[in-house]
């Protein structure tokens, strides 16, 4: 292709995805225990045993791509040749489509006959990811990287995430909730459910009482935003964290009442950048409806 199209490892897809879409990506960071990893899709620290090792205390830590990481990552592709179209991880959760930015800078000075275009993708896990895997159908059609940024920037609050977290004891730990909340919480079996808002924020939407109730909500939220409700022929994702079978099942509910789907709902982890962040125990529900608003 005259254009590379490019994310980072944050789009949470299988590193199968990524290279039959011919999508390329570029590694965040994460530690545990002050141990240094690359978020390289599982291949350096299997996802059970990441997060076994969380359920069991581990202290986690990630890192973004820096600027110098982003041009030697960049650097090849413009040498051979290649425009460059990168989709970055939301800037409601991460500085790093501002490296991105700076990197690009300092290479159009170096490469003036080369394009780098920087798309803030406002998505995150495999929302962000399913929002590639269409920039790599519209790339496949023939339309031109212009006409793809285009296409994300004007679609890109289209792609809906939520987000329903069981285990409140990591959000505990790492204090996004106070011991006293946590403890009642958990008590009380309470999941909370959570978007993705048109700032790129994860934000909290409702409480809810149980993690069936939970599920189910998440299929209520799909089919009350759905693109054309029950009869969304587009494609579905989730993501999650030592979760398969409960992500399991909500996709056999997804695929149940949304029969005009386009494939299988694709079940996918959460990476060890997100996922250091979520702990163990989170599902993930993307599809693209109506705009976040």
């Amino acid at each position: 292709m005259s254009y590379i199209l490019s994310c980072e490892s944050t789009a949470d897809l299988t590193q199968a995805h990524f290279d039959e879409r011919q999508i390329h990506y570029v590694p965040f960071h994460f530690a545990i225990n002050g141990k240094q990893y690359l978020d390289d899709l599982g291949a350096s620290i299997p996802f059970d045993e990441f997060y076994a090792e969380m359920a069991n205390g581990a202290k986690t830590e990630t890192s973004q791509v820096n600027v110098e990481e982003f041009i030697q990552y960049f650097t090849p592709f413009l040498e051979a040749g290649h425009d460059i179209l990168h989709v970055s991880l939301s800037s409601g959760l991460s500085g790093v489509s501002n490296s991105a930015m700076v990197a690009k800078e300092q290479l159009d000075a170096k490469y003036p006959d080369r394009t780098i275009e920087i798309v803030d993708s406002l998505a995150a896990s495999s929302g962000y990811g399913l929002l590639m895997d269409k920039l790599a159908d519209l790339r496949d059609a023939g339309q031109s990287i212009d006409q793809v940024k285009a296409w994300a920037e004007q679609n890109k609050l289209r792609m809906h995430h939520w987000f329903i977290s069981t285990d409140l004891s990591y959000y505990v730990r790492l204090g996004r909730l106070s011991k006293v909340s946590g403890w009642f919480g958990t008590q009380f079996h309470i999941v909370p459910l959570l978007d993705m808002d048109n700032t790129g924020h994860l934000t909290p939407r409702r409480k809810l009482r149980g993690k069936k109730m939970a599920e189910k909500a998440l299929v209520d939220e799909m089919a009350a935003h759905a693109e054309d409700g029950s009869n969304y022929a587009g494609k579905c994702y989730i993501s999650q964290s030592a979760f398969y079978d409960d992500a399991k099942s909500v996709a056999d509910m997804i695929e149940e009442k949304f029969p005009h789907l386009n494939g299988p709902v694709e079940i996918n982890h959460i990476g060890t950048t997100i996922g250091s962040h979520t702990g163990p125990g989170t599902i993930a529900l993307f599809f693209w409806g109506d705009k976040r608003e």
